[in-house]
């Protein structure tokens, strides 16, 4: 048992948003969290313009795999972060749920991308990581 907290972000296919918001929070927090990511209908990879916007502030995610939400996910984590209002999960969460609104960023180039990156990142800090950051 860690005395960490359980971030868990879900979007549709844990390529975009999620993989976002899990990397964001890895690179804003350090290690004051556990932070994970997962899908409703995981796609086979992590969007390369999203793994490119990563890249710029330090951090590899290009490896990542994108994975299915499970009873598991939910069961263990302390904050779940929908990227997505109304996501459809396999169950109910244990921990409290935040549902934010940001577009997938399907088919963007890395400059699009940008943007929602940074969105991400300031919506992390006003929410979960505080201002004492």
């Amino acid at each position: 048992m860690s005395d960490k907290p359980t971030v868990l972000f879900i979007c549709q296919h844990n390529a975009g948003r999620s993989q976002l918001g899990a990397a964001l929070l890895e690179h804003l927090a350090g290690d004051d969290y556990i932070v994970t990511s997962a899908g409703i209908a995981p796609d086979e990879k992590v969007n390369p313009a999203v793994a490119a916007s990563i890249a710029e502030l330090g951090m590899d995610i290009s490896g990542r795999t994108p994975r299915a939400v499970t009873h598991a996910d939910l069961a263990e984590a302390d904050l779940v972060v929908l990227m997505k209002p109304g996501l459809a999960l396999p169950g109910t969460p244990v921990g409290r749920v935040l549902e934010w609104s940001f577009p997938n960023p399907e088919n963007w180039d890395v400059d699009t991308v940008r943007p929602l990156r940074d969105a991400i990142a300031s919506r992390i800090n006003a929410e979960i990581t505080g201002p004492q950051r």
